[in-house]
């Protein structure tokens, strides 16, 4: 089964062995032929407001702000302008980027997790002095103990679980409305593996124990920073007691429920963008690679 959630696929070439040239910035800005995409917390500047895309303009019309060096896509050098405030229209990555092209969603998500990196880590983590961005915006350098500070990715496990009888695990968040269900997830400890990870967070949050985990597929997901590692897991068991704090309701879904809730509204299942309506598509479709075990 092939990726066909957003973010997948359409990758730019990121010319990483670029980042340390101190002549890169100043020269792709002196490009009239660079694009430059605004980017602001997980705001993007967009073109239209009824089926907006991405607003790339020319170093000239863009803003001043720390730049970040995205690469190179269909021969042209791509990067992105941090500012407080995307110039309007702008609008949250995550409510276009279903529509938008594969290699332009994958661009503009390296951005704002780069973008979302820098925001929220101003400061040296061994010293607390104020850092500088370098290397092309993906290392913040403290010029007065000499640290380097890479970009993190917090690992997390999103996964559908289903039993014998090829139900799925589908759970609601105390926040949700009723009729609102998505795959379990959970952030990967320190020291765990992730399919221990798939384990626990599936017992915490339902109690339901799980034997065998598949990986699926991931997905970045930089809201603000998170890297979405998505399974399917064979159940041990089938009693539910929900955790209450994280998850507000679980049930056991069939393919014909899932087929006739959704119809009738009753249910409502994540949007197209997330690698958990991937998943649920996988195992409602047939299309799980590897029959389960």
């Amino acid at each position: 089964m092939t990726s066909g959630f957003t973010f997948a696929g359409g990758e730019h070439d990121r010319h990483s062995e670029r980042r340390d040239l101190e002549s890169l910035i100043p020269t792709l800005l002196a490009d009239p032929t660079t694009r430059v995409l605004e980017v602001g917390g997980e705001h993007v500047g967009v073109v239209g407001t009824e089926d907006p895309t991405l607003r790339w303009r020319s170093p000239a019309e863009s803003p001043r702000g720390e730049v970040i060096y995205l690469g190179t896509l269909d021969g042209l050098e791509h990067v992105a302008v941090m500012v407080d405030r995307v110039a309007s229209p702008a609008t949250a990555l995550r409510l276009i980027a279903a529509d938008l092209d594969p290699a332009q969603a994958r661009m503009a998500v390296h951005a704002v997790g780069i973008a979302q990196w820098h925001r929220t880590h101003p400061r040296c983590a061994r010293c607390g002095e104020p850092t500088d961005a370098a290397q092309g915006g993906h290392v913040r350098h403290c010029p007065v103990c000499g640290a380097d500070h890479f970009p993190r990715s917090d690992p997390a496990v999103i996964m559908l679980i289903t039993d014998e009888d090829d139900r799925a695990l589908l759970g609601r968040r105390p926040t949700w409305p009723d009729g609102r269900f998505s795959t379990l997830a959970g952030f990967v400890e320190p020291g765990e593996t992730l399919e221990d990870a798939v384990r626990r967070e599936t017992h915490e949050e339902t109690a339901v124990t799980v034997g065998d985990v598949w990986y699926a597929s991931s997905q970045p997901w930089p809201f603000p920073s998170s890297l979405m590692l998505g399974f399917y897991g064979r159940a041990l068991s089938t009693d539910i007691t929900v955790d209450g704090t994280e998850t507000a309701d679980a049930r056991w879904f069939t393919r014909d429920e899932v087929t006739e809730m959704t119809a009738a509204g009753a249910l409502s299942l994540p949007g197209i963008v997330s690698i958990s309506r991937w998943l649920i598509e996988g195992w409602h479709g047939g299309h799980v690679e590897g029959a389960w075990r």
